[in-house]
C-alpha cells in the first residue's frame, strides 16, 4: 500500500482525503493544541521529528499547510508581531483535523521501515575501498551517531518538562537508544575489519606482508 493509499480512510459516509506522512506529521505536530507558524513548526520538527522520521524543508512545511487547510484539517488566522516585523500567519488544527489525526495515528497500517544505509552500502563495496579508508567512513558515522545520541538525551529531558509531550519524550528515548545502538555498530564493524586485516595478514606464508618481507 502506497503512502498516499494509506492516508485514506472513511470517516462516516464522507471519505476523508488521502494525504502523505509528511502531511500527517505536520498535522500531528500542531495536534499538540499550539497555535504555530511555519517558523514554529520547523523548530518542532528540527526538535523531534528528525531523530526518527525526517525534517521536512519550509518549503514543504508551507505546502502541507496550504493542503491541510484546503481540505478543513487547519485553519489560520495573521497576528501582528511585538517586535514590529511584518505580520505573520498562525496555523491551528480544527476539530476535524483532529478527528483525521486521530483516526490516521489508529487506523493506519504498520508499515515496515526502509532502510537506506548509506554507510551499509559503502562497506558493501569494501574490495573497492583502501582498508584505511573504509575505517574513516566508519569512524564519521559513529561520531554522527553519537552526536545524535547526545543531543536526543538532552531533548528528552527537555520534553519531560512538558506534560503533553509524554510521549514524545518517549520516543525521544527511543531515537536514543537506537543511535546508542548505531554507535556500537560501528565500533563492532571497526572490530570485525581488525579481525579481517589480522586473518589475512596471517594467511601470508611466513608471515610476510603484501609486498614481501
Amino acid at each position: 500500500m502506497t503512502e498516499t493509499r494509506a492516508g485514506a480512510a472513511k470517516a462516516g459516509d464522507a471519505e476523508r482525503p488521502a494525504l502523505p506522512a509528511t502531511s500527517w506529521a505536520v498535522l500531528g505536530l500542531l495536534s499538540f493544541g499550539e497555535e504555530l507558524s511555519g517558523y514554529d513548526l520547523k523548530k518542532w520538527s528540527d526538535g523531534s521529528l528528525r531523530f526518527f522520521y525526517w525534517s521536512p524543508s519550509f518549503s514543504q512545511i508551507y505546502g502541507e499547510l496550504k493542503r491541510l487547510e484546503n481540505v478543513g484539517y487547519v485553519s489560520s488566522r495573521m497576528v501582528a508581531q511585538e517586535t514590529g516585523n511584518r505580520d505573520k500567519r498562525v496555523y491551528v488544527i480544527t476539530d476535524e483535523g483532529m478527528a483525521a489525526v486521530r483516526h490516521w495515528a489508529r487506523e493506519a497500517p504498520v508499515e515496515p521501515p526502509v532502510l537506506k544505509h548509506g554507510v551499509m552500502l559503502r562497506l558493501w563495496l569494501g574490495h573497492l575501498l583502501e582498508a584505511d579508508r573504509m575505517r574513516d567512513v566508519l569512524g564519521r558515522h559513529r561520531e554522527y551517531a553519537e552526536a545524535m545520541r547526545q543531543r536526543a538525551e538532552v531533548d528528552v529531558e527537555s520534553a519531560r518538562a512538558e506534560e503533553a509531550w509524554a510521549y514524545p519524550s518517549l520516543v525521544l528515548k527511543w531515537s536514543e537508544r537506537f543511535y546508542t545502538a548505531e554507535r556500537d555498530l560501528a565500533d563492532a564493524m571497526l572490530a570485525d575489519l581488525d579481525e579481517m586485516d589480522g586473518g589475512q595478514r596471517q594467511g601470508l606464508p611466513d608471515g610476510s606482508g603484501p609486498d614481501g618481507p
